[in-house]
């Protein structure tokens, strides 16, 4: 059985394995044993070296507006979200607020917001068919999980508050356009880098009410963040980003897109034989990071099938994990399979895809 239900970045491993002692870093026993690392800045729990790497690293990249920005750091970008929902809404408000985001949309958001039962905040689902007057809270994920679409708001009213994700706006995955500049936005070290298990994101917030709110909800929620995860991630970040700048090392970002852009062709190549399956197709664009015209290659792949039938249990059959549509607010013929698992479960997946396409073409294979 090989699961490619969840995006767990492994893949990124042996680059960093390759690095050895660039990443290594020592704590003694007497360190970081204060719950504060920085009483001068809102996010008092905010190690100052992450909060420069982090600048540094969108400076370099381009793929983010970080003057006159407030940095909250989090346990991952989930807690940020959830920070945000309670920053963005009122208790003094007699209804809550409604959340939508635009279908296929994360299939984390409404598990989130359905959790704790909040009276805060309701899940309303899909944006495209949000018809709600009043006040609400829209998640834009660019791009996109599941399907890897560039997205932009749907609903666009004037109560709307707007949440970006952009867990994978990184060079990797897709080109990098412009800056992006939003009242909030979402990134996750898990996707930047790979390094899942630091359990590292943080927030770009423009307004400082809104920041401070956030960091109540971290306060309250978790007491802040660990030490000991930032100051790792500070690290890293600080490798990668000198990897960009320099010639004579090789770049975190080129590395992982040559291993993505290569599974996908190799996924392609599978799919095109198919008369059920199919793939979306994404636009060339000029990357300002590279300097040359990329394709988009997704951490994920969402399958599409003409037959109507529940793809995730058909796969399932043939010893595949997939996530199905269903769980995106979209249809059961739709599946997202994760495109970061280990070489041989990949390879493993192309065979057992091709031998099910060969069967529904109807080519039996004994």
């Amino acid at each position: 059985m090989i699961n490619l239900d969840q995006g767990d970045p492994t893949l990124f491993e042996p680059y960093w394995r390759k690095m050895g002692d660039k990443c290594t870093l020592v704590i003694e026993g007497c360190d970081l044993m204060s719950y504060f690392s920085d009483i001068s800045n809102i996010c008092w729990f905010l190690q100052p070296q992450l909060g420069d790497a982090i600048k540094r690293l969108h400076r370099v990249v381009g793929n983010a507006v970080t003057e006159d920005r407030h940095i909250v750091v989090g346990t991952g970008s989930t807690q940020l979200l959830m920070a945000a929902l309670y920053a963005l809404s009122s208790p003094a408000d007699r209804h809550p607020v409604s959340l939508v985001a635009a279908a296929p949309f994360y299939s984390g958001y409404k598990d989130q917001a359905e959790f704790l039962r909040s009276g805060l905040y309701k899940w309303e689902g899909d944006a495209q068919t949000f018809d709600k007057d009043g006040p609400y809270i829209e998640v834009v994920t660019s791009p996109n999980n599941p399907d890897g679409a560039v997205r932009e708001a749907v609903v666009n009213r004037g109560e709307g508050k707007l949440v970006y994700d952009l867990a994978y706006y990184w060079p990797q995955y897709t080109p990098i356009t412009l800056p992006l500049d939003h009242d909030i936005m979402l990134f996750t070290f898990s996707k930047c880098t790979g390094h899942a298990g630091s359990r590292i994101g943080w927030a770009l917030v423009k307004d400082k009410e809104v920041a401070t709110k956030m960091i109540e909800y971290m306060q309250i929620s978790s007491i802040g963040v660990s030490q000991e995860s930032q100051i790792r991630a500070a690290k890293i970040l600080g490798v990668l980003g000198e990897g960009c700048r320099t010639a004579d090392s090789e770049n975190f970002f080129e590395y992982s897109h040559s291993i993505l852009k290569e599974r996908w062709e190799r996924l392609r190549n599978v799919v095109k034989n198919s008369r059920v399956f199919s793939l979306p197709k994404y636009p060339r664009d000029y990357c300002n990071f590279t300097g040359k015209y990329m394709d988009s290659n997704p951490a994920f792949a969402w399958l599409h099938s003409k037959e109507d039938i529940d793809w995730e249990s058909r796969l399932r059959e043939h010893k595949i994990i997939a996530r199905s549509g269903e769980r995106f607010g979209a249809s059961p013929k739709h599946v997202r399979i994760s495109m970061f698992s280990p070489p041989e479960a990949f390879n493993l997946f192309l065979e057992r895809l091709s031998a099910i396409i060969d069967n529904t073409n109807g080519n039996v294979v004994t």
